[in-house]
């Protein structure tokens, strides 16, 4: 067992579960209050209040210590269909965007493909050119009580597509800005979106977390 992970306490419970490159700890939080043993990873510290639930490191080191569930979320900045647009400029090839594109698909097959039984990668609708495997399902936040618009892909393996939950009819496109707590139904302010706009887009919906907690645990 790795040092990074040997401080951490086991107890028998239904599922071990790594939720890696979660800094926010939506989904880690979700399964705790599900029974299950549940870290989230990363190498920044988490916002979401437990550190002790929260492994501060490079989440390879840890990947395969034995997890029956792994949720990824690994970074889309090079990856996803979105910055595209950046890939080429003047019609040529930005090598240097393209080589970090190319490790980014490394890191994303690498989670995808660890030794946990059950496994999920969520990301944005990818760039074509990076050849990343077909996604098992799309989903969107207003199919679990969220109010938003955003195309999700979901990478399955060993794992069922999830259920919608609740369908919100009345649904926007997510845009990150400090007005997503005021402008909304009170049930939706405890989640606010305040902040850097990577940052912010990369935080998983808390509908989408309880989700996954219920479906797949």
């Amino acid at each position: 067992m790795s040092a990074a992970f040997s401080c951490f306490k086991h107890w028998e419970a239904e599922l071990r579960v790594l939720v890696a490159c979660e800094e926010s700890q939506v989904v880690c939080k979700a399964f705790r209050e599900k029974g299950h043993e549940a870290y989230s990873c990363d190498l920044q510290d988490c916002s979401g209040g437990h550190p002790e639930w929260h492994i501060k490191g490079d989440v390879l080191d840890v990947i395969d210590e034995g997890w029956d569930l792994v949720i990824a979320h690994p970074p889309c900045t090079y990856l996803s269909n979105a910055g595209a647009r950046w890939l080429y400029k003047n019609h040529e090839l930005n090598a240097e965007r393209y080589k970090k594109g190319l490790e980014g698909k490394a890191f994303f097959m690498r989670l995808l493909n660890c030794s946990a039984k059950h496994v999920a990668i969520e990301n944005p609708v990818p760039s074509r050119v990076y050849e990343l495997p077909l996604p098992t399902q799309i989903i969107q936040p207003y199919q679990f009580g969220e109010p938003w618009s955003k195309k999700t892909c979901l990478w399955l393996r060993n794992l069922p597509p999830l259920k919608p939950t609740e369908i919100v009819e009345d649904h926007k496109p997510y845009v990150t800005s400090g007005s997503y707590s005021r402008s909304h139904d009170p049930k939706y302010k405890g989640f606010s979106r305040k902040g850097g706009a990577a940052k912010s887009r990369s935080k998983t919906f808390l509908g989408v977390g309880k989700a996954m907690a219920e479906q797949w645990g």
